[in-house]
């Protein structure tokens, strides 16, 4: 009896994928998948440590936008004020950000990143961008080719989902 071949964790090898139109009603659900799996792939890090999706989240977010404004953090982030205030609170102890004062406005408080959360976002970033070359150098050619003609358009559905998006701070 021929042994059937199969993929990871003894599942069978995945069915090439269809030939996707325009007019396809299943192209934003697989679109959706395809990237939230990518995304959840590349979240986990040996450098994050102990660290919560969500606090690697927050301080990259401030290393990128920072200093900011809590209020627009929380937007950005996507986490209710006190939520906001307990990750924040956590990265002070941990010495990965800083809170800041406003001089003009006492209700306003900032983080902004210190030295170590800088050295940290930078060691995770290396190491997911680091695993995602690593993947991509085993895609074939052609494939590679297809990834990098998909960036300009993946990059302008981005904006586009944030001008969409309620309430959503650019930086």
């Amino acid at each position: 009896m021929a042994r059937l071949l199969t993929g990871r964790r003894g599942s069978p090898p995945a069915a090439p994928a269809p030939v996707v139109h325009d007019d396809d009603p299943e192209t934003a659900a697989r679109l959706r998948i395809a990237v939230a799996r990518l995304a959840r792939r590349l979240k986990p890090t040996a450098a994050a440590g102990s660290l919560t999706t969500t606090e690697v989240d927050v301080l990259a977010t401030v290393a990128r936008c920072g200093p900011i404004k809590l209020s627009e953090l929380a937007t950005m982030a996507g986490l209710n004020p006190t939520m906001l205030s307990r990750v924040v609170a956590k990265l002070e102890d941990l010495e990965l950000l800083g809170r800041l004062g406003d001089d003009t406005d006492r209700r306003v408080a900032r983080a902004e990143v210190t030295p170590a959360g800088r050295e940290l976002h930078d060691r995770i970033r290396s190491e997911r961008m680091d695993l995602l070359s690593r993947q991509l150098e085993l895609l074939d050619s052609a494939e590679r080719r297809a990834v990098n003609a998909a960036i300009p358009a993946l990059e302008k559905l981005a904006e586009r989902l944030l001008d969409a998006t309620p309430g959503k701070v650019r930086h």
